[in-house]
């Protein structure tokens, strides 16, 4: 299989300047999808140089809010031109279902959408009233300048218009460096960026490892914001090396999430079989690769064992393969390393005390699969409780009163996203209003708008992406004072 040029600097597309290159592989049976240019510090140096240059004296800074939103209009519409295209790659190269695929880039043009009507709805800044009829205040906001941004192997292309699409909307210019695992639906929307008419070194693409290419990235002094979203380990190396020239940091560093269930919400059949239901999919989309991921399920003592085994019953049912195939409902994990990572948390887990209910083993025949798994009787001293499995696990707790509850729910270093299910309304709001999480769901599980910022408290990172506060990531704040009616001031006798 031949090298895909996946370098995009000043324009151009190239292979590493080393020469390196990486197969990425299909994670149903390990076989080979592609084959993509490895970058690597040389490459990332060259990048960086084409968006300062792009962003220093290029035109995209300068250009009307009218036309920047414009173009990321015709992204959005291209993306849309191109779904079933994309959706396929992004299941093929992540392992997740086509349909989610198919979804992902439905959410990614919304993004572009979200961010063009956002720019183009603003004013001309913000007057500041400095109490005299001869000065006129304003605050602005600007561009910060060439952006770094780094994206994960999860959604890989979700993520990446979360950052790309309001980094363009501010008029910035950037270098993208999407997970080495998933790299190739990046590829994709940088060739519709430059197809959508973006000027040459405003989009500029790094495919490499984090290590040195991400270092690189984050480290350089010609960076001015770097951009990350991935795991805790990664993300303190991110902010570490960002110090030293005092960028602006934004982090999304994943979640241990919990998802409250009392009883009063399973009264009903209905509620009971909702509540299941949205358990399910709150563990286990994507195969539980998903930071938001309600891997923690605390339901109320006198619910747990009517709940866990009707819970248990249907995540054996779950059916699992590659995930073009028609019925297939959770695809496989997305490296052999994270398989590995999944089996040692389950076999802690167990060691430690923990019930298997459900899954717990790989089925027969190649691939990453991992069986979507319960455990039960978990408690906070577990790892498989207190660390970020990213994989099908769903540990149980339980409790007795709302305020264990909410101590149970709180009592984790992440605070990214959680839910309570509850069919008393005040106890809703009171729980929601305690639980110290960046999104907070009630009778409800992973929904997210492109117009609501998203992000966590904690070590779930800082900053927000989405939302007016995502727009403001990618922006500096000037205030610009004039005295239209200069005298002198006499501060000074001489």
């Amino acid at each position: 299989m031949s090298e895909q040029k996946t370098i995009h600097t000043g324009g151009t597309w190239r292979s590493a300047a080393s020469g390196a290159t990486r197969e990425i592989l299909d994670p149903v049976d390990a076989t080979v999808l592609a084959v993509v240019a490895e970058g690597g510090c040389a490459d990332a140096d060259a990048a960086v140089s084409a968006a300062r240059a792009a962003f220093d004296g290029g035109e995209w800074p300068g250009t009307p809010v009218s036309e920047r939103a414009a173009l990321l209009r015709r992204t959005a519409d291209l993306l849309q031109r191109d779904r079933e295209r994309i959706g396929l790659l992004e299941s093929l190269d992540a392992g997740k279902t086509l349909e989610e695929g198919r979804v992902d880039v439905d959410c990614v043009s919304d993004a572009f959408r979200y961010f063009a009507d956002l720019v183009t709805g603003e004013g001309a800044g913000r007057v500041v009233d400095a109490g005299s009829p001869d000065i006129h205040s304003v605050v602005v906001h600007e561009p910060v300048g060439v952006c770094a941004l780094i994206t994960p192997w999860n959604y890989p292309l979700l993520q990446a218009s979360w950052k790309v699409a309001p980094a363009l909307a501010a008029g910035n210019t950037f270098v993208i460096k999407p997970s080495e695992i998933t790299p190739l639906t990046t590829v994709a929307l940088v060739e519709l960026l430059v197809e959508a008419g973006l000027p040459a070194g405003v989009a500029n693409l790094v495919t490499g490892a984090g290590d040195p290419v991400g270092a690189r990235l984050a480290a350089h002094p010609d960076v001015d914001l770097v951009s990350f979203t991935g795991g805790l380990t990664s993300g303190t190396k991110v902010m570490r090396a960002a110090a030293d020239t005092v960028k602006k940091v934004a982090l999304e560093l994943g979640g241990k999430n919990p998802n409250v269930v009392f009883a009063d919400a399973c009264a009903t059949a209905d509620g009971f079989d909702t509540a299941v239901d949205q358990a399910l999919n709150a563990a286990f989309m994507h195969s539980g690769q998903v930071c938001s991921a309600g891997s923690r399920l605390i339901v109320e003592e006198s619910l747990r064992e009517r709940f866990v085994a009707e819970l248990a019953r249907r995540a054996e049912k779950i059916r699992i393969g590659r995930g073009t195939d028609p019925g297939v409902e959770c695809g496989p994990l997305v490296s052999a390393a994270q398989l590995e990572r999944t089996e040692s948390y389950v076999a802690s887990a167990l060691a430690e005390g923990a019930t298997l209910r459900a899954g717990g083993e790989r089925p027969d025949g190649p691939g990453y699969f991992y069986r979507p798994t319960v455990l039960d009787r978990c408690h906070r001293r577990m790892r498989v409780v207190r660390e970020e499995v990213f994989g099908p696990v769903l540990t149980v707790e339980t409790f007795r009163t709302e305020d264990e509850a909410v101590a149970l729910a709180n009592d984790t270093e992440y605070g990214l996203a959680g839910a309570v299910w509850t069919a008393d309304q005040s106890r809703a709001r009171r729980v929601a209003g305690r639980l110290r999480h960046g999104t907070v769901w009630i009778n409800d599980f992973h929904p997210y708008l492109p117009q609501a910022e998203w992000g966590g408290f904690g070590k779930s990172g800082i900053g927000r992406e989405l939302g007016p506060s995502g727009l403001a990531e990618y922006r500096e704040t000037k205030h610009v004072y004039q005295n239209l009616a200069p005298r002198p001031v006499r501060w000074f006798a001489g």
